[in-house]
């Protein structure tokens, strides 16, 4: 698992009485495996895993090279991922960029990758058709890549990872926690003391040769495994991977790592005073094992059964006795060499971390104490369950589990392997593991707090050692990455590799058989029935949110939100949620400006017991005075952390600008002193008034029958009644008079969030459509879009940038936003501007052949997963869209010509009506960005 997937829980524990719907008994272990594999390994040393999975006419390609941060050495460190992104750019018979056109012209996924402590992968799902296209693409990458890579290639890619670095790591809340905590729980010499992405220095000091032994020594087939899954033929498959990857040649031997676990002779704490936080922090983390261990399933129930509500000790202690905070998080990060376990608790503002851990502790030792019933333990397993079939449910999720599990484990069953470790794992395996990591055990402590709030710092800690990046105009030099380009030498072949392969015959794309019915109390069911994996998903979407919400009372529409899952009328919180984990299923409800909804998963013979859970949540809701005062502070609190995050201080900027004394000119959850004012009335008011069946829709995917569907949803439609109600309002807005430049003040930010908005059509509206095709070749079309090219590949001013349009029932709006290095900021806004400013100007035939092929090609990948079947019926109901939309679609594609993009663009991106926001520091940048034009910037004041 990664470390920064922190899983937390957010409900409250209260007695036991109550009678839930019994859970069918546990599925047996599946007869065949869940994902079936023919592994071979070629004469170079290659090993190749195939998966066939004929549901979706798409393949997913997996390419894993068995190094990550843990392969490096002390002064050379991120070499690993600087070479991630190298390895996209470009190579001897693909071209530059030429993964990225490719992918986009066949319809894939976007070339993707990631690098973690032990390995690095990249990732690409495609339609089956351009399976041959994508091995030949990707074995080009593995043997004839590194003439390609020139010094000017380096520069560009150092300054685009120094830019993820400081999104990630610099300019973030508590975003050096992973920094110090590595380098403290692991020696200088261990090879995870130093995170994956590196340390400027060191990147700075990166040189041309220092990355071709890079790629000599672990760039080689025989440290490397390719993952095929999908609808292939698997001989076929092994041909062409013969073809492509059978004459690069081995490397030398490569050892695999043995385990080296992190150790601590005593408890350490560290403290951090944060600029960028709002919130207090802290995290305790001990040793554990490494990935693959026998103990491992029993560490992850282990921290689960911890943190977990509503009944966890420490969640119990933190969350419900001592109100230090409203979550805690616990996760197990479980490596090649080492695991660690952790918890995590953001308190609430002023609150003192020796309180924090206090509450901790109390809950460590009744846990100690009083141990895990079997009945619990059983609860956990059916969710962990359910979270491993939603891992798989995809061929994209399936070839990361396996490549994974080769990779590490040299063996690609980890999906059995983990499913059969989970159902053994016994009460006594749990507890051993606590008295062996945790009780008594030294640990880190890493506490982070507000800057100007020392006190609220754990006492006796030491100060950790952070690095600060200056913000210093001018100090990195512009790059041109064509620079020093030469004539490539060619990597001599059996073969003219400079040939594209052809692609396949043209796959099928079906859309999804889609049933209907209306239910008596004037809602609308529709399903897509999917038997791929036993799990069903549904949601209940009712058009009440923001808009309905008084104007003098922000946020009620969400704290309703938060109310529904907080127990029911004949059950507390604490028997509702176990009610729900026993089944293996999981609520939750969003609320947006339009509508609310209520998504649920669940395991598929568990379904009606489910459905009955949720018409009780929905239709006799429990309205507890202790649940409300928990949910307005978890409500504030979030608020509170939100402020620390430049992307939503911008959008909160544009929407203040855009909505002025609107609602909408709120966040969805109000205001911290709004919320803090509502009542229980207020919700039971707004509840009764707003929350109408009539209208409303449920759409469920999965495996589970039309006639099984209706006669679960039966009973909520005898319990769920009401009239129908008039429209709520509007989100459409009108465009300025003029472009105005407003900018939100964060001292010492080492990045620029810019944000570019203006009125887009509505998701219903003839433009839609057209609008978002017209984006593709703009911003929405991944690397191959022209903001990613010019600002992250051309100038590398950031890490990502995208446009898009955002449609929605009663309106709609159009943007662009990036992360900029803060000491770019205004040549980055300049050259956005232009770019949207000239984009019709500069649409080429070229540009609209990649669009229609691209959009059209990618229809395959659509529909492939529960969620995505889901939000197809959301798509069509909540937008009130024909049941043909995708036909509709298609031929508005077929149709799309230059004189149309043009038309869009003067439409919905014109820069001379638009607003303009950039959160960042105003005493190095507010002054430059007179020079847009645009008069000086509108300085907006601290969030209230």
């Amino acid at each position: 698992m990664s470390l920064a997937a922190l899983a937390t829980a957010l409900v409250i524990a209260a007695p036991a009485s109550a009678q839930a719907p019994a859970p069918s008994r546990p599925s047996p272990a599946p007869a065949k495996p869940l994902i079936p594999t023919e592994t071979i390994v070629l004469a170079n040393g290659l090993r190749v895993v195939m998966n066939v999975d004929r549901s979706d006419p798409v393949v997913a390609v997996a390419l894993v090279a068995h190094v990550g941060s843990a392969r490096e050495t002390v002064g050379r460190t991120g070499f690993a991922h600087l070479f991630e992104h190298l390895f996209f750019l470009n190579s001897e018979n693909l071209g530059p960029g030429g993964l990225d056109r490719l992918s986009a012209r066949v319809g894939g996924s976007g070339a993707n990758g990631y690098t973690n402590l032990d390995h690095t992968v990249y990732l690409q799902t495609v339609p089956k058709d351009a399976l041959e296209k994508m091995l030949w693409a990707e074995a080009d990458k593995l043997g004839y890549f590194i003439n390609t890579v020139t010094p000017a290639v380096v520069a560009k890619e150092i300054e685009v990872v120094k830019n993820e670095k400081r999104q990630s790591y610099d300019n973030q809340p508590y975003g050096q926690l992973f920094p110090i905590a590595q380098a403290a729980l692991y020696p200088a010499d261990h090879p995870y003391s130093w995170t994956t992405i590196g340390s400027l220095a060191d990147l700075n000091a990166a040189t041309i040769e220092d990355v071709r032994q890079f790629y000599r020594r672990w760039y080689v087939p025989n440290n490397a495994t390719l993952v095929i899954s999908g609808d292939i033929d698997p001989a076929q498959t092994r041909a062409w991977v013969e073809k492509y990857f059978g004459e690069i040649p081995r490397g030398a031997p490569v050892e695999i790592p043995t385990p080296r676990a992190a150790t601590l002779t005593a408890t350490k704490r560290l403290m951090h005073l944060d600029a960028f936080a709002t919130l207090p922090q802290v995290t305790l983390i001990w040793p554990t094992v490494p990935e693959g261990a026998a103990e491992d399933a029993a560490v992850e129930l282990l921290f689960d059964a911890l943190t977990q509500g509503p009944d966890g000790p420490v969640y119990r202690s933190v969350v419900e006795e001592t109100k230090v905070s409203d979550e805690v998080g616990g996760n197990v990060w479980d490596e090649q060499m080492a695991g660690v376990a952790m918890l995590q608790v953001r308190a609430f503002d002023g609150v003192p971390l020796d309180r924090v851990v206090a509450a901790i502790d109390a809950g460590l030792a009744r846990f100690r104490k009083q141990g895990l019933t079997p009945e619990r333990l059983e609860r956990l397993k059916a969710v962990r369950e359910a979270d491993l079939y939603d891992r798989i449910g995809s061929v994209g999720g399936k070839v990361e589990t396996l490549a994974e599990s080769e990779t590490i484990r040299r063996r690609p069953d980890q999906a059995e392997v983990e499913l059969a470790q989970l159902r053994a794992v016994t009460v006594a395996d749990v507890m051993r593991a606590f008295d062996r990591h945790v009780a008594a055990r030294p640990r880190l402590e890493v506490g982070f707090v507000p800057k100007d709030q020392p006190k609220l710092a754990l006492s006796n800690a030491d100060t950790a050692k952070v690095v600060e990046e200056a913000i210093v105009q001018g100090a990195e030099k512009p790059v041109d990455q064509n620079a020093g380009r030469a004539e490539i030498a060619r990597t001599p072949s059996s073969f003219d590799r400079t040939v594209e392969p052809p692609a396949g015959p043209a796959p099928v794309v079906p859309t999804p058989a889609i049933w209907n019915t209306v239910l008596g109390n004037g809602t609308t069911l529709s399903g897509i029935e999917d038997r791929e994996l036993p799990v069903v998903a549904f949601e209940i979407a009712v058009d009440t949110g923001q808009l309905r919400d008084d104007p003098k009372k922000p946020g009620t529409a969400w704290l309703v939100g938060e109310m529904l899952t907080r127990g029911t009328r004949t059950k507390t919180r604490e028997q509702f949620e176990n009610a729900m984990k026993a089944l293996g299923a999981s609520v939750s409800v969003s609320v947006g400006e339009e509508r609310s909804v209520i998504g649920v998963s669940t395991l598929a013979r568990n379904f009606p017991q489910t459905v009955a859970l949720v018409q009780e949540m929905l239709t006799q809701p429990r309205w507890d005075a202790n649940e409300l005062a928990l949910a307005k502070a978890s409500t504030i609190a979030g608020l509170q952390a939100s402020r620390a995050e430049p992307g939503y201080l911008a959008d909160m900027v544009a929407r203040q600008a855009i909505y002025r004394s609107s609602i909408l000119s709120n966040d969805e959850r109000g205001t911290p002193a709004s919320v803090e004012a509502l009542t229980l009335d207020d919700l039971k008011r707004f509840m009764a008034t707003t929350w109408s069946p009539r209208g409303a829709r449920i759409r469920v995917a999965g495996a589970v029958t039309e006639g099984d569907a209706q006669a679960a949803f039966a009973g909520l439609a005898r319990e769920w009644t009401g009239p129908a109600l008039a429209p709520a309002g509007s989100v459409a807005f009108a465009a300025p008079d003029r472009t105005r430049v407003y900018f939100y003040d964060v001292p010492g930010a080492k990045q620029s969030s810019i944000l570019m908005v203006r009125p887009g059509p509505a998701r219903g509206a003839p433009d839609w459509f057209r609008a978002r095709a017209a984006n593709f070749i703009l911003g929405g079309g991944g690397f191959a879009s022209r903001l990613t090219q010019e600002l992250r590949e051309g100038k590398g001013y950031t890490y990502g940038v995208r446009s898009a349009f955002e449609g929605m029932a009663t309106g709609g709006r159009f943007s662009v936003a990036s992360p900029v290095r803060a000491n770019v900021t205004l040549e980055a806004a300049t050259l956005m501007r232009d770019i949207v400013r000239d984009y019709g100007r500069t649409f080429t035939d070229s540009d609209l052949e990649l669009t229609r092929g691209s959009l059209a090609k990618s229809r395959a990948r659509e529909f492939e997963t529960l969620g995505a079947k889901v939000g197809l019926l959301g798509m069509i109901g909540d937008y009130r869209l024909p049941a043909d939309v995708i036909r509709v679609e298609n031929a508005q594609l077929a149709g799309l010509d230059k004189a149309t993009v043009q038309t869009i663009a003067r439409s919905y991106m014109d820069t001379d009506h638009m607003i303009i926001v950039v959160v960042g520091d105003a005493a190095t940048q507010a002054k430059r960005l007179e020079a847009l034009g645009y008069g000086a910037p509108v300085m907006v004041p601290k969030l209230k």
